[in-house]
């Protein structure tokens, strides 16, 4: 018997060629091809066409990365998108049957923001690479971490970054902060939120869970990105970023865990919901 998941992916590229959604759709392609499970997913163009998935015709979202600043813009779509976060936790308020939402990246932002979780500020330069992320306390129990190390390690790219955690309006929503960036001894900066459960079903992360080693060579090997990349942070760093794309205990551990088991978690969840419902 199988049991059928109807997936939303919002796509939040700005119609920018990336290899973030090809990831995205590889992992959803693989759940949904395990032995008992079937479905469909759907594309969603959420910056260029302002395509919002109805909250009520899916079980599970993602919604990707994107480029740009997270920041309240008045950008045509932005009502819409935001719309769509209130829907989901109204609906799990109010609800039985919940619906399961990941957000990476920019829509990670741009939900800290709408939800005044957090503040979102631009860093002083660019945060890019095959970087350590560490665990709290909370991060330590988490489930989607599991069988990751402390520090784990993920693609990070990124100009903007979610800081100051306001920890008494995640309480509300029994939310909890999971991960920092690394320490860095000489910069007396706070250090940024990596992820952050927001409540049972709702899940964010600041880096790219997502990344695959084939996706990010073939990024790393344009001749541009290879000159930026070299031209920024010198050429010791470049080929250290290529030596960790073939760590198995690196990038593919990271893409092989969080958001399959995002995935699993959720169609468990509402198997037990259905089951109830019989």
């Amino acid at each position: 018997m199988h049991n059928n998941y109807n997936v939303a992916v919002l796509d939040m590229n700005a119609g920018h060629p990336n290899e973030g959604m090809r990831c995205i759709k590889a992992l959803v392609t693989e759940f949904l091809s395990e032995d008992h499970v079937g479905g469909n997913f759907d594309v969603f163009e959420v910056r260029v066409e302002g395509e919002i998935p109805a909250v009520e015709d899916y079980d599970i979202f993602i919604s990707s990365g994107g480029p740009g600043s997270p920041m309240i813009l008045g950008e045509f779509w932005e009502a819409a998108y935001f719309g769509f976060l209130d829907a989901i936790l109204r609906h799990n308020l109010s609800k039985p049957n919940k619906k399961h939402l990941f957000l990476i990246c920019h829509s990670f932002q741009m939900a800290c923001v709408h939800w005044d979780l957090a503040k979102v500020t631009k860093r002083k330069s660019t945060s890019f690479g095959i970087l350590p992320i560490y665990k709290t306390k909370s991060g330590e129990h988490e489930p989607l971490f599991e069988g990751l190390d402390d520090p784990f390690y993920a693609v990070d790219s990124r100009d903007y970054q979610v800081v100051g955690p306001k920890e008494w309006k995640l309480d509300t929503l029994d939310g909890k902060v999971l991960c920092r960036e690394k320490i860095r001894d000489h910069v007396p900066l706070e250090r940024a939120v990596m992820a952050i459960r927001f409540s049972k079903e709702i899940f964010g992360v600041q880096f790219h869970p997502e990344a695959d080693s084939l996706g990010m060579l073939h990024y790393f090997q344009r001749a541009d990105k290879r000159d930026q990349i070299v031209k920024r942070y010198g050429k010791t760093k470049y080929l250290d970023m290529i030596a960790h794309l073939d760590d198995n205990d690196k990038i593919m551990k990271t893409n092989h865990t969080i958001i399959p088991r995002f995935l699993k978690q959720a169609a468990d969840n509402i198997d037990a919901f259905k089951l109830l419902s019989v």
